[in-house]
């Protein structure tokens, strides 16, 4: 009996990781590509306006996530992931008829409603024993269908914007589609049973513990997001790439970030240095902006896309497997949405900010600033042993 409620597990396992995959490569692809091109190209919006409408996703996916993460804890993860994703393919069926810009902003917004059930549903479930390395394969996942979407969609515009469109509307109908085939109704953590209160005070200790990674949680995901709206003006008009090209930079940096996810996950966990791990990923991911801010040609670009791959893979395992020793026990779905939210608070702010430096400044300005936001933050964790936050 045992072994086939541990079959059944599984097997709704492969399936949220299947939904996971589909549910990142149209965000990645939507976000990336099809939002900033089919905003400018088609309905001529301004960098300010499409920075609103990529934070307006960001805002309903992080201001949902602690009140998701206290409905994992307590009632159906299945019914949860399923309304979310319902919600989610909605926005995504309204976007070729939102022609102005609030319509536009609205259905981004509505978008962001169903992403987070599913990501938070897969951390719940990471094993604490090798939380890095279970990380690394659980963001090498992400990254696929993150990464991917946009490759695939740059090509795809090319040559049809409703063709892309429509591929993306099935892709989100099928992953809907699929959390409806999961068995168990009761996927996730046994029902909390402790006093709201008592968990609020836990969480609470462990927020004034890690007090000292609240200010790099927020500009570390604000700093990346920044590069979001201007991303593929910036490489068509900047470094002279065509559809394709961009495709193979993306290629190249996703793919590399993927190879090295689970390799520097299990080396973090056996060197235990996870704090060495982001300073040198930090700092190696802002010389990489630099370098990209000279516009340098299409095979020094490659060459950069992959250092910032491989920067981007030692910081994300060890990253989340510093945050997970701060996620109290019997609480994982409040404790993840609660770190989820603080990170998506410069994911929220980010592209409005990367949008107004661009119209103000230009595309280039945001890649120095995104970059010196990066070194701060890798030469803050190299001295963080320094005052007095232990390992």
């Amino acid at each position: 009996m045992q072994r086939k409620v541990r079959s059944s597990f599984l097997a709704d396992m492969k399936l949220m990781i299947l939904i996971l995959l589909l549910v990142e490569f149209v965000r990645g692809a939507v976000l990336v590509s099809l939002l900033p091109i089919y905003g400018s190209a088609q309905l001529g919006l301004t960098a300010d306006v499409i920075g609103i409408a990529i934070s307006a996703h960001y805002i309903t996916d992080t201001v949902l996530k602690i009140g998701i993460g206290y409905l994992l804890d307590r009632f159906s993860m299945k019914r949860i992931v399923q309304a979310g994703l319902v919600i989610s393919l909605i926005g995504v069926g309204l976007m070729p008829f939102s022609t102005l810009p609030w319509m536009f902003i609205g259905s981004s917004a509505l978008y962001g409603i169903g992403m987070s059930p599913i990501w938070i549903a897969c951390l719940m479930k990471v094993p604490e024993e090798q939380r890095a390395t279970g990380m690394g394969y659980l963001y090498t996942v992400w990254l696929l269908g993150l990464g991917s979407g946009p490759i695939v969609c740059n090509i795809l515009l090319d040559y049809s914007y409703s063709f892309t469109y429509w591929l993306l509307a099935v892709l989100s109908a099928l992953a809907a589609a699929f959390s409806f085939l999961i068995r168990r109704d009761d996927v996730g953590v046994p029902l909390a049973r402790i006093p709201l209160r008592r968990q609020w005070k836990a969480l609470r200790i462990k927020l004034i513990r890690m007090r000292m990674l609240l200010p790099g949680m927020i500009l570390q995901t604000m700093a990346a997001s920044m590069l979001v709206p201007i991303l593929p003006a910036f490489a068509a008009d900047r470094l002279h790439l065509s559809g394709t090209q961009y495709s193979i930079l993306l290629t190249a940096g996703g793919l590399f970030a993927v190879l090295g996810l689970v390799p520097m996950g299990k080396l973090s966990d056996k060197l235990g240095g996870r704090r060495g791990f982001l300073a040198i990923g930090f700092i190696l991911f802002a010389f990489g902006l630099y370098a990209l801010a000279w516009e340098p040609s299409f095979w020094y670009c490659l060459i950069i896309a992959i250092g910032l791959g491989l920067s981007y893979s030692a910081i994300l395992p060890s990253w989340n497997a510093l945050l997970a020793a701060y996620v109290p026990q019997k609480q994982e779905g409040v404790g993840w949405g609660l770190l989820s939210t603080f990170e998506g608070v410069g994911v929220m702010i980010g592209p409005i900010v990367g949008g107004v430096i661009a119209t103000a400044s230009g595309d280039t300005a945001v890649f120095w600033t995104s970059a010196i936001i990066f070194l701060l933050i890798g030469l803050f964790y190299a001295m963080l042993r320094q005052i007095g936050v232990r390992e």
